[in-house]
């Protein structure tokens, strides 16, 4: 729920008067319109923003006692901030400010972010800048105005491609001049999907739309989808009192309202909507796509089956072939339809028995074939392994890493790792390694610090107090045992305690060795200078397309020690339980 202001203004004014008169020792404490409690970091902002942009002809505020009423004009102000605070999520519910990006330039905030949107973000990097990016909070003071602040979200959530996101932000942030293009992102995938119902209820939802001549077209096509052909008619209508003219629009309309049958129309490609309307319109619709048509209407063609199947098409076309090779990169087709295609191509027998030579000659497209039916035939593990390793590499070297990712792990998982040599078990491992297994439980070892039960004080399951006694407990252990390394993991569990008030005795300090996190040098100063947000985006980018159990520990620790220093406990601790623990 978006941050509000909890008193109104006269509820405010009413309380103000009621303490002026009943009690002046509360003159200096601050009022919490933001209903943060036990946040330190955000009564500092309140204050901040409870004094922003006062007029200068107005006379400062010393005291309570001498306030007069809270002008209209900063009430004004006030409310166009808020309006700004453009997101889904409370600073609160992650442990950030909504002030986190006001100290950082502009100019460089976009710089990183566009470094970020070109990676393919690992689940752990993308969940840390969901969170970031997408939590209500005022722009910067530098070089990026509210708009292009409010870009950076959108932009983030449009190439995220979380549908479900996306219509929760469109709900929770009804601003007319600022979601244009977001809508029509949603319109347009929703109906790429075949899912029209998906696309016509956002506007049930949405009550401040742009204006915007296409999005117009979009509603009242789904009054009529939606059987309301008379609130449709009366929308059309003020549509074209508008001045708005479309000789296409106008025939289609007529046609699906009922007015006219047996239209033609040509198939229009300029726009989704267009390309489905003529669809609709058209009763032997045909279309066959090429490599210059837009994927959003390969994926319409999917959803619809409108594509050509596997079986149809002619092995001589060698375009057709690398066109469905690369839909299918593109999720138009599904893995197995590209694999079905390759069992289609003739190969004589000296071809399969001599495989690791004889797809060395072959068409790249023609060599992924060979290698599947090599694959199909063969029985010996070892060599169904190196035939997968080739054909993942000829996918890679042909930019359709996606075209055969989710099929591989399928092929993979059928062959019994034990009866595998070291180098195949490698490819094995890497490509296992991928695929997140959400059901492992943590496995304790009582004897290794990091290791033991204390890690559930991050999962909220241990209080503080336990805590203490307990790592007494396991320090007095410790130290009789001349032979315990602390790791690296270890020293992260420790800084992260005492960085949340959990104290350790002196004795046991001189058998720690702590405070050797190396923390980046632009970062510390970043620290230093208040700028939250954009040290998250450093580790966001330093993440990048790695898993966090990926990182090396040294990594780890400059990261959770970053978020010790910033107070983001919440981030921490995911982080936390995310790659200490062993997990089987």
């Amino acid at each position: 729920m978006k941050i509000l202001k909890l008193l109104s203004r006269n509820i405010f004014i009413f309380l103000f008067s009621y303490f002026l008169i009943i009690s002046p020792s509360f003159a200096n404490e601050t009022v919490d319109i933001w209903n943060l409690e036990n946040n330190k970091k955000n009564n500092e902002i309140i204050k901040k923003k409870e004094n922003l942009n006062k007029n200068n002809n107005q006379t400062s505020i010393n005291n309570l006692n001498s306030t007069n009423l809270i002008s209209v004009e900063q009430d004004e102000k006030f409310n166009q901030d808020e309006n700004n605070l453009v997101g889904l999520y409370d600073p609160d519910e992650n442990d950030l400010t909504i002030d986190m990006w006001e100290k950082s330039d502009g100019d460089k905030i976009i710089q990183i972010v566009e470094k970020i949107h070109k990676l393919n973000l690992s689940y752990d990097a993308k969940n840390i800048y969901n969170k970031l990016i997408l939590t209500n909070s005022f722009p910067p003071n530098e070089n990026i105005n509210t708009q292009d602040f409010i870009n950076l979200k959108i932009n983030w959530l449009i190439k995220n491609n979380d549908l479900e996101l996306i219509k929760e932000f469109l709900v929770k942030n009804d601003y007319e001049n600022y979601n244009l293009s977001l809508i029509k992102y949603y319109l347009n995938q929703n109906l790429s999907l075949a899912k029209i119902e998906k696309s016509c209820e956002l506007f049930s939802f949405i009550k401040n739309l742009p204006k915007d001549n296409y999005i117009t077209k979009f509603q009242i096509y789904c009054l009529i989808n939606e059987n309301k052909k008379e609130i449709a008619q009366l929308q059309y209508d003020l549509f074209k009192e508008s001045g708005y003219e479309d000789e296409f629009f106008d025939n289609i309309f007529n046609f699906l309202i009922g007015y006219s049958e047996n239209i033609e129309v040509d198939i229009s490609e300029k726009s989704l909507l267009e390309f489905h309307l003529t669809y609709l319109a058209n009763e032997n619709f045909s279309f066959e796509p090429n490599k210059k048509t837009k994927k959003i209407i390969w994926q319409y063609l999917s959803s619809n089956n409108l594509l050509t199947k596997a079986n149809e098409v002619d092995l001589d076309d060698r375009e057709k072939i690398r066109s469905f090779e690369n839909a299918t990169n593109n999720g138009s087709y599904k893995e197995s339809d590209l694999l079905d295609l390759y069992t289609r191509f003739q190969f004589n027998i000296y071809q399969l028995v001599s495989v690791f030579d004889a797809y060395k000659l072959l068409p790249s497209y023609e060599a992924r074939a060979l290698l599947y039916q090599a694959f199909l035939v063969s029985k010996e593990p070892q060599n169904q392994m190196l035939l997968l390793e080739l054909l993942k590499k000829e996918f890679d070297d042909d930019n359709l890493n996606n075209a055969f990712d989710k099929e591989l792990i399928k092929l993979i998982r059928n062959i019994n790792k034990d009866d595998l040599t070291n180098q195949a078990l490698d490819f094995y491992n890497i490509q296992i390694a991928r695929v997140k297994d959400e059901n492992q439980k943590i496995k304790y070892n009582n004897k290794i610090l990091h290791q033991s039960r204390l890690i559930n004080y991050f999962d909220g399951k241990i209080s503080k107090d336990k805590v203490e006694k307990d790592l007494n407990k396991r320090f007095k252990k410790l130290k009789k045992n001349k032979k315990y390394f602390f790791s690296t993991k270890d020293n992260i569990v420790i800084e992260s305690l005492i960085s949340d008030g959990i104290e350790i005795p002196e004795k046991y300090e001189s058998i720690l060795d702590l405070d050797k996190s190396n923390i980046p040098t632009d970062i510390e100063v970043m620290i230093n200078d208040g700028e939250t947000a954009m040290i998250l985006l450093r580790l966001v980018e330093i993440i990048g397309e790695d898993d966090l159990k990926n990182l090396g520990t040294e990594t780890l620790y400059f990261i959770i020690s970053t978020l010790n220093k910033l107070n983001i406990d919440k981030i921490r601790n995911d982080i936390i339980l995310q790659v200490i623990p062993v997990k089987v």
